[in-house]
């Protein structure tokens, strides 16, 4: 993909939110997909979830069922057919650690005889 010089990063729009987590094919990083769903905090009624300014909010302002203007926000594990209009994915990349290390063998000729250090 064609990055333009305004565009901070990849939006990993070729990830699909149906796994929950690989590599981004335009960028090479490692995305993780976390689905979201607001509740009401008064009745537990779900409502329509959105992303607005990075932060995980409400559709609506009150609660349709009884006009509360607090809600819970809840991490879902799976997505499922019952909560998927009001879920939001959030693509979230994954730091891995590359561990360096040194790797060394030894190559034995089994038909040479072991010559042994000479003890003083």
């Amino acid at each position: 993909m064609f990055k333009l010089p305004w565009q901070k990063s990849c939006s990993h729009e070729k990830n699909t939110p149906n796994i929950s987590a690989g590599y981004c094919p335009d960028c090479g990083e490692y995305v993780q997909n976390k689905w979201f769903i607001t509740r009401c905090a008064c009745c537990n009624i779900k409502q329509k979830t959105i992303v607005k300014n990075g932060k995980i909010i409400s559709d609506t302002k009150f609660c349709r069922n009884c006009g509360s203007n607090s809600f819970v926000v809840e991490e879902l594990n799976n997505l499922d057919i019952v909560n998927i209009n009001y879920a939001v994915v959030l693509k979230q990349v994954v730091e891995i650690r590359k561990q360096s290390f040194i790797q060394t063998w030894i190559e034995e000729n089994t038909f040479a005889p072991i010559k042994l250090l000479p003890s003083y």
